[in-house]
């Protein structure tokens, strides 16, 4: 009797120390590296309810799992993954919302707010709003047919944003292969991140005006494959006018499925935007080789767009003490009537 007591006793003690030591794994060194499972106490239904507020958007609108990847992109290539693209101008700073890269392109702010306002109710003062978009952007993937991952987490929000940073800081989809591997190298991503993360565009769309260079003049691009140019041509104009706000499809073959038809699409000269061909048709040895590669073997594109993914959203979080958890994901707590 002795015995069976003092072992039921052992086996409790390393329950509670293996749930301690969880604990530490998650708090300790808070000016570190994220984690996952950051919210196992402080807000266990996290994951949950950005999950279920993903699903809901989605089953409303398609559209929208590509639309909350990208915010989550826009939000990291600007000063870091710091929810900074989700804040509205102050008197004190112009935000990101309307710099040219962003301004009638990035959408899915509702969702975010949404997702914020639960979590609140349930939790409120501890899930962060650039831990959402990371969150969101991963259920956003799962939900359209492709890879999930364990998305870190611990990111604090920022207390400004910068509409200039994201003017310099987001390339251009215009930008030839050169300024476009330096624009991922400033972030400490690589060629064979840049390859797998473009994949993104396998799924969403863009509107004409954004690629409309491409198709008219004297001599359109002539990386296009001839039909598709022709068709994009028929979509975005009218006469000679160009209809900038009509959407064309990334993937004219699987727009609303994540798989890596998009590397295809490249091989065959219909990538839609300029940024996206470019990676095969005037890139460098590596960035053809990839998408060769990537064409080729779908799970080896899932596999690296899920290293890369994870290393993009380690681009300067902050952490600890720095910045803060807003209430309100459009405005700093000192501003914010939430």
């Amino acid at each position: 009797m002795q015995r069976g007591f003092t072992m039921a006793t052992a086996l409790r003690f390393c329950f509670v120390l293996a749930l301690i030591s969880v604990w530490v794994s998650t708090r300790a060194n808070p000016n570190g590296p994220l984690q996952p499972g950051y919210y196992l106490w402080t807000c266990p239904k996290a994951e949950a309810i950005i999950s279920a507020g993903v699903q809901r958007a989605v089953a409303q609108e398609a559209r929208m799992a590509a639309s909350l990847l990208r915010l989550h992109f826009h939000d990291c290539f600007v000063n870091g993954c710091d929810g900074s693209v989700l804040l509205d101008d102050t008197p004190t700073f112009e935000g990101e919302k309307t710099a040219a890269p962003n301004n009638n392109s990035i959408r899915g702010f509702q969702v975010i707010d949404a997702i914020k306002e639960e979590l609140e109710s349930a939790c409120p003062g501890h899930v962060s709003c650039a831990d959402i978009l990371a969150v969101a952007a991963r259920d956003s993937v799962v939900l359209t047919g492709g890879p999930s991952w364990e998305v870190q987490l611990g990111r604090r929000d920022s207390l400004t944003a910068s509409k200039a940073d994201a003017n310099n800081s987001i390339v251009s989809p215009t930008s030839d292969i050169s300024a476009l591997i330096e624009n991922f190298k400033d972030v400490g991503l690589t060629e064979k991140d840049l390859v797998a993360l473009s994949g993104a565009h396998t799924i969403g769309n863009a509107r004409c005006g954004i690629f409309s260079s491409r198709l008219m003049g004297v001599q359109p691009d002539g990386t296009l494959q001839t039909e598709y140019l022709t068709s994009l041509q028929q979509l975005c104009t009218q006469g000679f006018v160009i209809n900038n706000d009509t959407l064309a499809s990334l993937d004219l073959e699987t727009p609303v499925t994540f798989d890596n038809q998009y590397y295809a699409n490249l091989r065959s000269g219909e990538g839609l935007l300029k940024t996206d061909q470019l990676l095969y048709s005037n890139g460098t040895e590596t960035t053809r080789d990839l998408v060769e590669f990537y064409m080729k073997g779908q799970r080896e594109f899932f596999e690296q767009f899920k290293e890369s993914m994870v290393k993009m959203g380690n681009i300067k979080p902050l952490t600890g003490t720095s910045g803060e958890i807003r209430r309100n994901c459009k405005s700093i707590n000192s501003q914010s009537t939430a």
